[in-house]
Formats: C-alpha cells, structure tokens, sequence
C-alpha cells in the first residue's frame, strides 16, 4: 500500500467522519511525522463549546505534547477542510514543514482562498501547501453534513418549532485518547 497524501487524507476523513457522528462539522485533521501518524483530532467546537475546538488545533496540540516539543519540523498536517486564520496562526508557530487539505474554503481560508498565510514574507516560517487532496470527497462530506442539518431544520418548523442553527446537534463528548 502507497503511503502518499492520499492515504493520509484518508486518515484524517476518518477523523471527519468521528466529528459527524457526534453532530460537529465534519472536519478532520492528522499530523505525520517519519511515515506515521502521530496526532489526530476532529472538530469539537460545538460538544465543548470551545471556539478555538478547531480539528487542527486539536491534532497541533496533541502532536506538540507527544513530541514535547512546540516546534513540529519535520511533520505535515493532513486536514479535510483549508484551514482558518486561527489555524494556519498555529501551523506557522509550531513550525510545521507541510499542510497538505482537502477543499478550499471560501469563507474563511488563510491558505489560498481569503488569506495565504502560508508564504507571507512578514513572517518567520513558511509552510508548504498541497490542496485539493480527495477535495471532491472532503467537499461532499461537507456539503452533505450541511444540507442533512437544513433537512432537520425545515422538518422541525414544519411542525411550528423553533431551534437555533445547533439545537439538533447531540450534546455528546468525543474521545481524545487516541494520539
């Protein structure tokens, strides 16, 4: 089995998939270093009600932790989603080599759709990019997620309901004790 950014792309849809299955946005994010997978992680941000419960910040946290080093030179981060400003913050500061992602996001990308943080001479650390990896898969994962919770929305003010954007999301706790 080739071992390229596909298959590790494949890893972090898995973490995706651990996302919707708890009603999170269905993002996922693994870090790899010398050929193995060294932290994962899956948005959170509604279970904990944590803004910064991003996939990536999760999975940049657990790697910092599994090293005992803040700086992850030498690894590459597989995430479904392009990454936020928040996000690509904390890939340049750990001083992660790769960020290889899935889709673009238009509304609030820092790799190459709104922002490119990624190369901006201002900065101490550049990071090289790889998008597109699996995109129509993260894209239909994304897309289906969404559309799934308007379905439930219209469903539930068709019986003269109210709910906010999240109130069909379950109020569950997801595992981190995996790397």
């Amino acid at each position: 089995m080739v071992r390229d950014d596909a298959y590790w792309m494949g890893k972090a849809i898995a973490q995706a998939r651990k996302a919707e299955a708890v009603g999170e946005v269905p993002i996922g994010a693994v870090i790899v270093k010398d050929g193995a997978v060294i932290a994962r992680g899956h948005n959170l941000r509604e279970s904990r009600q944590d803004p910064a419960a991003h996939a990536e910040m999760i999975a940049i946290r657990k790697a910092a932790k599994k090293l005992a080093s803040w700086r992850l030179t030498g690894a590459t981060l597989y995430v479904t989603l392009e990454p936020c400003t928040m996000c690509m913050g904390a890939v340049i500061l750990s001083r992660l080599d790769k960020v290889v992602f899935g889709s673009y996001d238009p509304k609030g990308g820092a790799a190459g759709s709104l922002f490119d943080l990624s190369n901006d001479k201002r900065l101490n650390h550049s990071v090289a990019l790889t998008p597109g990896v699996r995109g129509d898969e993260t894209s239909a994962l994304l897309s289906n997620f969404f559309a799934a919770l308007r379905a439930r929305k219209k469903q539930f003010k068709a019986g003269n309901g109210e709910m906010s954007e999240w109130s069909m999301v379950p109020d569950s706790k997801s595992s981190e004790t995996e790397a």
